[in-house]
């Protein structure tokens, strides 16, 4: 990753974490709380693709688990959003643009769900039971419910953002595309003086022939 795409995501998962702990975690809604942490890794897997995905779901996940008032195990956010950008990563097309806000949305409440399931799944394997006091079915509805709800808001300024810092793969091809084509144009005219002067040795060996 580039140091302007390292500083950008850096900024936007730290905002972003500051506004779940200090704002969001105190609404006390019912259920899960909403995740824009969580919206901010999905936007810039979107963007950078399955490898920084998951890379900054890690790091993301980790300084969540290591943020107050942090009250599970170390690193068991941080696998769970790992796994949650290396999958939305895949659904980034190859373009890197979406023709559609369906598509971000689908992805939005498929890594609402997929990540509390497995939150809740690692914590069955550490031993908390919190979900299951809460209710997982009321968790699952609330977090895709209230990420959904938040999503407009987040993921396309991320997109937007990631973007600007996201070199176009058709405009990086297109200097050396245009580059190449200039070369070989030069080439071969040069190849075509070439041939042209060597002609008439040519046609002056017929003659002595």
């Amino acid at each position: 990753m580039r140091l302007n795409r390292i500083l950008l995501s850096t900024a936007l998962v730290v905002v972003a974490l500051v506004v779940q702990v200090t704002v969001l975690a105190r609404l006390h809604l019912p259920g899960a709380v909403p995740d824009p942490l969580l919206l901010v890794v999905v936007g810039l897997a979107l963007v950078h693709g399955h490898t920084n995905g998951a890379v900054i779901g890690f790091c993301a996940g980790l300084l969540a688990d290591l943020a107050p008032p942090a009250d599970h195990a170390t690193g068991r956010y941080a696998l769970v959003l790992c796994v949650i950008g290396y999958l939305v990563g895949l659904a980034r097309p190859e373009t890197g643009k979406l023709r559609s806000a369906t598509v971000p949305m689908l992805v939005v409440v498929a890594a609402a769900v997929g990540s509390t399931l497995l939150y809740a799944g690692v914590g069955s394997l550490v031993g908390d039971t919190a979900a299951r006091n809460v209710g997982l079915t009321s968790l699952v509805f609330t977090a895709a419910l209230y990420d959904l709800l938040l999503a407009p808001f987040v993921v396309p300024l991320v997109m937007a953002m990631a973007r600007r810092v996201q070199p176009d793969p058709l405009s990086a091809d297109g200097p050396s595309t245009m580059g190449g084509s200039r070369t070989s144009r030069v080439g071969g005219q040069r190849t075509g003086l070439r041939t042209g002067l060597r002609r008439p040795s040519r046609l002056k060996g017929v003659k002595r022939l």
